[in-house]
């Protein structure tokens, strides 16, 4: 979502907004649960937006893991640990777009993470 498509126009975006958008990212569920329970911070558009998009994203990330782990010990099983030397970074894998996503909220953007977002907004949380 570009910055001018939500209802807080970009200048009212703060350093402090920007900065509990990172870690509602980096720090994960705490954070965004903190952001939307707190009357300040969910009252903060971009806050309350990342926060929410920080949870889907953790949510995603588990089911993720939880695939990896299935797939990760079925061919460890299969190739005697072999493969087990090589496939750890598949656990690692999620890290990348919690980070990414960090450093665009940290920018003052309103991100669109796929598949993610368009659950969010299907729900109509955001």
């Amino acid at each position: 979502m570009a910055q001018g498509s939500s209802s807080l126009p970009a200048g009212d975006v703060t350093e402090n907004d920007r900065l509990m958008a990172l870690l509602a990212y980096i720090i994960g569920v705490i954070v965004p649960i903190v952001i939307l329970v707190s009357e300040e911070n969910k009252n903060r558009p971009f806050q309350r937006y990342h926060a929410i998009h920080s949870l889907g994203l953790w949510v995603a990330s588990l089911i993720y893991s939880v695939v990896a782990c299935i797939v990760y010990f079925l061919l460890t099983t299969i190739t005697l640990g072999i493969l087990g030397l090589c496939l750890w970074i598949i656990f690692l894998l999620p890290l990348v777009p919690v980070i990414l996503y960090g450093i665009k909220a940290y920018q003052g953007e309103w991100v669109v993470i796929p598949v993610v977002t368009d659950f969010i907004k299907g729900q109509g949380w955001v």
